[in-house]
């Protein structure tokens, strides 16, 4: 079936008043439906993307442009500081009232994390102090893995050991530390999660499923056309302030561009790692988009 049959065959099977989630890799073309929805429908675009959140990086996070804006209601894109240490327990805080607002919420992006903590729920740990995390990474690096953190789990907190991916170094160092910052395992906070603000089946789930080919071909056209529309620009704009350990800085294509501008690559070089990323980035969210998105309607690409 056409892309358009699909997207006809959906709006014909959503109602108005339904909320829409819209889940997708980058470069997919996930914005657009979303607003084809809002003007043939109405609603008021919801931005579920981690990096677009951010007010300094309109062209490489691929925001909705300013004519796009125009055309129908966006919210939370651009409206956190550079600097700011934004997670997912913020965004859910400022997408909630959403869903009861006077428009339909269309909420749109790639974090697969923002969509499960809105209709699975999220418990909101408390954040690992800095001395700790500390000692999390000079055990690692004094020990050469990951395996004295993982023993200590074994030990002092068994249910959550079962359930860490035990071949994931960060995934045992963040067990490790919720223990030692909280006193309480992972596992145990986990089954304080509340219930969803949205329930998946109060809603009208989509999720992209692209072709890799088709897919990366888009990827390598996009990033030329980021820098065709001031990407370089953006990216010295950043240069003073840059800090590559925020979250804002992990938009893709900031830290090849970057160096490109520190003289540590060729813009040629920048561009190739950029678009690198970008692909490797685009296959880790479809793994992760057909492992938790089954329930989701599937719109197949290209």
């Amino acid at each position: 079936m056409s892309l358009s049959a699909q997207i006809s065959q959906h709006l014909s099977a959503l109602s108005p008043d339904q909320p829409v989630l819209i889940a997708g890799p980058t470069a997919s073309g996930k914005s657009a439906l979303a607003l084809e929805i809002a003007e043939a429908q109405g609603g008021v675009i919801i931005n579920a993307d981690a990096l677009q959140v951010f007010e300094n990086w309109r062209v490489l996070s691929a925001r909705p442009s300013i004519d796009d804006e125009t055309r129908a209601p966006h919210a939370l894109y651009g409206h956190v500081e550079h600097d700011f240490g934004y997670s997912v327990g913020h965004w859910l805080r400022e997408a909630v009232p959403f869903l009861s607002g006077p428009k339909r919420p269309i909420f749109v992006g790639g974090t697969g994390l923002y969509f499960s903590a809105l209709t699975e729920g999220l418990v909101e740990i408390p954040q690992t102090p800095e001395d700790i995390r500390a000692a999390g990474n000079a055990r690692r690096a004094d020990e050469g893995n990951h395996l004295g953190l993982l023993a200590e789990l074994d030990t002092e907190d068994a249910e959550t050991a079962q359930k860490v991916d035990r071949l994931n170094p960060m995934r045992v160092q963040r067990a490790w530390e919720v223990l030692r910052a909280t006193g309480r395992g992972l596992a145990a906070w986990q089954a304080m999660t509340p219930p969803p603000a949205l329930a998946l089946e109060a809603a009208y789930p989509i999720v992209m499923d692209a072709d890799r080919d088709w897919l990366n071909a888009r990827i390598a056209r996009r990033f030329q056309i980021m820098l065709d529309e001031g990407a370089l620009d953006e990216a010295e704009a950043n240069l003073a302030t840059w800090d590559p350990s925020l979250p804002s800085s992990k938009a893709i294509g900031a830290p090849e561009l970057i160096a490109y501008l520190q003289g540590q690559l060729t813009l040629q070089a920048a561009q190739e790692a950029a678009t690198i990323a970008t692909r490797q980035f685009a296959k880790r969210q479809r793994t992760w988009f057909r492992a938790r998105m089954r329930q989701y309607h599937k719109i197949s690409l290209p």
